[in-house]
């Protein structure tokens, strides 16, 4: 079909039809040019991606409305990726046909990857291969080590294939009969009356898991399990810019499963220390900074922690408190590139509750000193520049 027809037209449905009207008209066409009905018929098996490619256009609000303003001229990528000309092009299966629209006859398993027609013969399933389960750790990330990234080696008590039996479960790796239930096929058999007639089903043989054999004597070592469990040695790198929570995985090093088969992940979930002095925002860090009166009006110089260590940092004459003094680049690097964050320093002025005679006399002194009394204007310039913490607490 080189020259695509309407989608609706290919249904045989109006463009004011409802849903139920569009799945009740892809139903019909599907069951009338299914595969099974029409054993060999490519002709059939072309009409049946055809209505399938228009089902999952038109089933869609979103693709539909787009559909209808631009047609074909959209293209397969216009409508999302899925149909449009996956189907009749050969990106899609027949299975993955029946895994998106199986619910259409009634259950996800009808059809391709199980079922076939008195014509048409047994289909069979691919056997799953069996995975491991995942294992899960909480791994410990100071501010330095997360402004770094860090590489851990680990010991880790995991489930690994038995080296006895290479992990099959049987003696030697060779103990094995044919299953009874099966006769060594791996799939079993049954016949379902479905409104095409009766239809041949076939399934994984629960008896061997689809292996067509079983353990006659089973490895003594393993118990017949064909794992054992191990601790091992674990390496890997975690990178900069991590945060609290974060899970990163590590692929193929978590348990063994059963018998054979591709082991689990390990996934690593960082926990992130909170460091004594400094308070993480993203990727910026912040300092809450007490600085004493003499210090706030002669300025000065002060020692701040860093991430990297302890840092000099120059205090004006005049700094007021609730201001925010900016060490460019001292924060910590974002985990997806782009940059480095700053340490930001909250400025607060300790005032003395107790003082002593000669301390009184002394502030008691500068009163009435016009350098250190703020005039009008310069009340009302400072109020405005901290007017949104007054804001905050209101």
């Amino acid at each position: 079909m080189d020259k695509k027809r309407d989608y609706y037209e290919v249904l045989g449905v109006e463009k004011s039809a409802s849903a139920d009207e569009i799945k009740k008209a892809y139903r019909k066409l599907a069951i009338k040019y299914h595969p099974d009905r029409n054993p060999g018929d490519k002709e059939a098996e072309e009409k049946f991606k055809e209505a399938a490619e228009a089902y999952d256009v038109l089933s869609d609000p979103e693709k539909k409305q787009k559909y209808d303003q631009f047609g074909h001229s959209m293209g397969p990528q216009g409508f999302g990726g899925g149909a449009g000309g996956y189907y009749s092009g050969g990106g899609m299966s027949m299975e993955d046909i029946f895994a998106q629209f199986g619910d259409i006859f009634g259950g996800g398993g009808f059809g391709f990857g199980g079922f076939g027609g008195a014509a048409g013969g047994s289909r069979t399933r691919r056997r799953a291969q069996r995975r491991g389960s995942d294992l899960r750790i909480r791994v410990k990330m100071t501010l330095e080590d997360i402004a770094n990234g860090v590489s851990k080696t680990l010991k880790i008590p995991t489930y690994v294939k038995c080296e006895h039996c290479n992990g099959t479960g049987a003696k030697d790796g060779v103990a094995f009969a044919t299953c009874p239930t099966c006769h060594g096929s791996g799939t079993i058999s049954r016949v379902q009356n479905t409104m095409f007639g009766a239809m041949q089903s076939q399934a994984e043989c629960p008896e061997c898991e689809g292996t067509g054999k079983i353990i006659s004597e089973p490895c003594q070592y393993c118990h017949g399990e064909g794992v054992e469990r191990k601790d091992q040695q674990i390496s890997f790198n975690i990178p900069a810019g991590v945060s609290d929570g974060m899970t990163l995985t590590v692929p193929g090093k978590g348990n063994a499963p059963r018998h054979g088969g591709q082991p689990g992940d390990l996934l690593v979930v960082i926990e992130e220390v909170k460091h004594p002095e400094l308070i993480r925002d993203e990727n910026d860090v912040i300092y809450n900074l007490m600085l004493d009166i003499p210090t706030a009006v002669l300025g000065g110089s002060v020692e701040v922690p860093t991430i990297t260590g302890r840092a000099r940092l120059n205090i004006a004459p005049g700094t007021q408190p609730g201001k925010v003094l900016r060490m460019r680049g001292k924060g910590l690097p974002s985990y997806n590139g782009g940059g480095r964050g700053d340490e930001l320093i909250n400025v607060m002025v300790y005032m003395p509750e107790k003082l002593s005679d000669a301390e009184k006399s002394a502030i008691e002194s500068l009163k009435g000193s016009p350098n250190v009394m703020p005039t009008e204007a310069e009340k009302n310039r400072l109020f405005s520049k901290f007017k949104h913490l007054f804001d905050q607490n209101e």
